[in-house]
């Protein structure tokens, strides 16, 4: 049984595909008896397969707040509970496959299998024999190419080292297990850059809608890769979780690992200097055509329109030259949600008072420059009313934080389709309602339409943005701080870009001088890597990074890269949210709503505990009630201990399986990481 459940995964290319029974592979007819020149003989043919992998691979809005809420559970922003990931004893191993199965990288490998030897070796196509023409041919291998490093990106962020496989297997047992051997992380990324190397060489030839997949959104998404990887060995070296490291499981197939490059600071160099020449080609085209920001939140008809707050929810992306790929919805087909939640519901999520803190003034200066936090000094204007915290603030704070007033709807006021919400209400910090409350009082402005079209329930389809160029910028002026301790006149360039659109003082120097470390962590998971606090200099990079990508979704794969977690292993965080308590904004609630105390009829924190709302400390049975903290272990995800029997010869002894455990997982049982 055990040979053929090895047999039935194999028809995916490998073990690990899940929500099958291996009888339900075993009867039927494995995809490599399709007659493959049925479908990879021609250009339209090829089309219709990427369609397919494009539905199942790449990111959209999906249910309530759709990409948006990509960063709950970080200190960015938190949504009604905390993650187990945040507890020590919840986050266990498991039997469940999670993220390890192979299907996606089989279906990928089979294509390229049998669309590669018709288009031959020679990537230049002068051996094709695939019919159509030669250009988008060309255009979509290298989607192919681009769709396999994207797999195996997501691998290499859950587990690090994996295996690397580029073709399908046979239904061999032996092989499959001896397939199953994971390779040394660095590897894996090298692999990815190879691919994307071939996606970027074959997309130069056509000009496609940005609706698909090309040459920038490959040289991009390359820049981040390798900032992925070369931040990784750089902070979690001389660990169990870097090849070679002290405790590293991966020295058990390999010994005595040298790097390609000799050594791991050699490694991590490689992969900035990769970074900064994809980075670069991309942010030199487009740093001059970065979306224009007016600074404010338009407010009437009358008013002249943001682009930049407008882009976010187009339903045509492709008049913004700063967005390098969405994706496109239909009103008569495809629709979602985050319209609705961005006008009236919040889909339950909320900005932390740490995030809303770290956004500078306009002249460029830390807040805490100005006064207390709670009052300010004038300029400031302190955080006891919404509306005043954005006052003189960073515009992407001024356009993106909503406050009680604000003018949800402008147009298309008479649409029957959609649920009118005009004006702001106050938030509903004591709502039990998932999909409806403001867990922090601090909601979101991105992704909102000013028409009512868009706010009915599932009446959505205005576009997603995949990727944006100003991922670029932000990429190339990391990578070469981090590769060589300076900022270049490239990055400065960058730099001041990015600050000139948000409003803020373009003298990043100025705001190098302010800073103030021990303040910045008290905001700031990303002030720490390993445990220490980081220069100034590469704080604020990482501050404008923070402050850009608002929501969307990089925070937390940031602080894992960075080893922004160790602190919270010994000082357990906790994440706040609004000034409640002795604030003019207590007042907007009815005592009686204000139930607190630590029991199960808590609807907010106590004021013993803080004058700021914590959402995860209204009762004792929360996760986090006593605080956030954090394992050494979740930096990587346990391994299925299912997937690891599999990779036996007994399907018993996990000690003699091909597939190592991560770093402090159990292989026996559900436990939480040891350390």
């Amino acid at each position: 049984m055990k040979y053929n459940k090895i047999l039935g995964f194999s028809l995916l290319g490998m073990l690990g595909m899940t929500g099958m029974s291996c009888s339900d592979f075993l009867e039927k007819e494995p995809l490599s008896e399709i007659a493959p020149e049925q479908y990879y003989s021609s250009a339209s043919q090829l089309n219709t397969i990427l369609m397919e992998r494009y539905e199942a691979l790449l990111p959209g809005h999906g249910s309530w707040y759709g990409n948006f809420a990509n960063d709950n559970n970080t200190d960015n922003q938190i949504s009604t509970s905390c993650s187990s990931v945040y507890t020590t004893d919840q986050y266990r191993s498991s039997n469940e496959d999670g993220s390890w199965y192979f299907s996606d990288i089989y279906y990928l490998n089979f294509a390229l299998s049998q669309a590669m030897p018709r288009y031959g070796e020679n990537l230049d196509g002068s051996q094709n024999t695939i019919s159509g023409t030669l250009s988008l041919i060309q255009h979509y291998l290298g989607e192919l190419y681009y769709l396999r490093a994207y797999v195996y990106y997501s691998k290499l962020r859950a587990f690090g080292d994996f295996p690397i496989v580029l073709e399908p297997l046979p239904n061999d047992k032996d092989v499959l297990i001896e397939a199953t051997i994971r390779r040394p992380r660095n590897e894996v990324a090298r692999q990815i850059l190879e691919d994307l190397d071939k996606a970027i060489y074959l997309m130069q030839f056509t000009n496609l809608p940005t609706t698909r997949i090309n040459r920038d959104v490959a040289l991009q998404f390359k820049s981040r890769v390798a900032l992925y990887e070369g931040t990784w060995l750089k902070y979690f070296k001389g660990t169990a979780f870097v090849p070679g490291g002290e405790g590293w499981p991966g020295a058990k197939f390999y010994p005595d690992y040298q790097y390609p490059s000799g050594s791991i600071e050699n490694e991590s160099n490689f992969f900035f200097d990769e970074c900064m020449k994809a980075a670069k080609e991309v942010g030199d085209k487009y740093v001059d055509r970065l979306t224009y920001n007016t600074g404010y939140l338009q407010q009437s008809v009358d008013e002249d329109a943001n682009p930049y707050y407008n882009m976010f929810s187009a339903v045509d992306m492709s008049t913004y030259p700063e967005i390098l790929m969405w994706r496109d919805y239909d009103r008569n087909l495809l629709r979602h949600d985050v319209g609705l939640n961005a006008c009236k519901s919040n889909g339950s999520l909320g900005m932390t008072r740490q995030y809303v803190q770290n956004f500078l003034m306009e002249d460029g200066t830390p807040v805490y420059t100005h006064g207390t936090y709670a009052d300010g000094d004038g300029y400031y204007m302190g955080d006891k009313d919404i509306a005043g915290i954005r006052e003189n603030r960073d515009s992407r704070l001024k356009i993106f934080l909503k406050a009680p007033g604000d003018i949800n709807q402008l147009y298309d006021l008479d649409d029957v389709n959609g649920e009118y919400l005009p004006v702001e209400n106050i938030p509903d910090i004591t709502s039990g309602v998932y999909g409806t409350g403001y867990p922090t009082g601090y909601a979101l402005h991105k992704g909102g339409n000013f028409s009512r079209t868009f706010c009915g329930n599932q009446n959505c389809y205005f576009g997603c943005i995949i990727m944006r160029a100003a991922e670029s910028l932000l990429n190339y002026m990391e990578a070469t701080y981090e590769r060589n301790g300076r900022i270049d006149e490239t990055a400065d360039r960058y730099w001041k870009a990015i600050r000139t659109r948000a409003h803020v003082d373009p003298d990043y120097s100025k705001t190098i001088g302010m800073t103030d470390m021990t303040k910045e962590a008290e905001n700031d998971w990303g002030a720490y890597s390993g445990g220490q606090l980081i220069d100034e200099t590469l704080y604020n990079i990482r501050r404008e990074r923070r402050c850009e990508f608002l929501s969307e979704g990089f925070r937390y794969s940031d602080l894992k890269r960075w080893r922004s977690f160790d602190q919270l292993i010994t000082t357990p965080a906790h994440l706040e949210g609004m000034h409640l308590w002795n604030t003019p904004m207590q007042g907007w609630y009815d005592e009686k709503t204000l139930v607190y105390g630590g029991g199960s009829e808590s609807t907010v924190s106590s004021p013993n505990l803080s004058e700021y709302l914590r959402p995860f400390e209204r009762y004792s049975a929360q996760f986090g009630f006593n605080g956030m903290t954090w394992k050494m272990g979740h930096y990587l995800d346990p391994i299925s201990i299912k997937q690891i029997l599999l990779s036996t010869s007994d399907g018993i002894t996990a000690d003699e399986s091909k597939i190592y455990q991560n770093p402090y997982w159990s292989t026996t049982g559900a436990e939480p990481a040891s350390k």
